[in-house]
């Protein structure tokens, strides 16, 4: 990941996130009407539109129409400006009332929920979170999420390092479904059409009797798959995989507390 939250000015990303709730807006700047919000939200569509790397200062202020210099009034640059993107596309994912469900199907749907974040702004999941934007979007969206594993008798602990668990999967899941769409994007080609092509080359160099696993098992998968990958399988593969050790935690935690 070559973008991180958290990279900018600490005190001034605070009092941007969490300018609701009575920090000063600016007023000054040339454009009667501009705000942070203006500004943010024109960074979340060109990221959405085009990737985080062609989100900059001067790219946002060509899109409102205003000097790039006008924008420093409103955000001092684009490591703050992109704990903000952050915070609002998290304060606006919807989010499913979890109560009265089975655990698996409140971790499934905090999964699914983030699974769409990822797929209406895919650049998001390009983003390392080590340092998350404490901002009120975010703080909702953990508050949230952690109602999936209330209840069940895992320490507090247990229950924040679950979630990050399940969310690590997600966005590894996203990333590497994305890479598989560009690659197909800048081919112009299938996975299956690709492998066709390549295939006669391949026998050629490859010496099946040195790999017979791995010719069996890769021939196996991409017959299923139709290439060496499929997105969606890898992401219900991996789920279920995911929600099995959480069950062992959840099951040990209970006879625990049991006992």
């Amino acid at each position: 990941m070559s973008h991180r939250s958290g990279a900018g000015d600490p005190v001034r990303t605070l009092e941007l996130l969490w300018r609701g709730n009575g920090t000063r807006q600016s007023t000054r700047g040339p454009r009667q009407g501009l705000s942070v919000d203006r500004v943010v939200d024109a960074a979340v569509e060109l990221a959405d539109a085009e990737g985080l790397s062609a989100v900059t200062m001067r790219r946002v202020a060509q899109v409102l129409g205003v000097a790039p210099m006008s924008l420093y009034t409103y955000v001092p640059g684009k490591a703050e400006l992109l704990d903000l993107m952050l915070d609002t596309v998290y304060a606006r994912m919807p989010r499913t009332d979890l109560s009265g469900l089975p655990w698996r199907e409140r971790v499934v749907t905090v999964a699914r929920e983030n699974r769409e974040l990822y797929r209406r702004h895919p650049w998001a999941a390009t983003v390392s979170t080590g340092r998350p934007p404490l901002g009120p979007g975010y703080l909702a969206k953990y508050e949230h999420e952690l109602t999936a594993f209330d209840g069940l008798g895992l320490t507090d602990l247990e229950m924040d390092a679950a979630l990050t668990y399940l969310l690590g999967f997600v966005q590894f899941s996203a990333l590497s479904a994305a890479e598989a769409a560009a690659a197909r994007r800048d081919s112009a080609m299938s996975d299956e059409q690709w492998w066709e092509a390549n295939a006669p080359v391949l026998d050629r160099v490859l010496d099946g009797a040195a790999y017979p696993t791995a010719v069996r098992v890769g021939t196996a998968a991409g017959r299923a798959y139709r290439g060496a990958y499929d997105a969606e399988h890898a992401y219900e593969f991996g789920l279920a995989r995911v929600l099995d050790g959480l069950a062992a935690l959840v099951e040990r935690r209970g006879r625990a507390g049991g006992a």
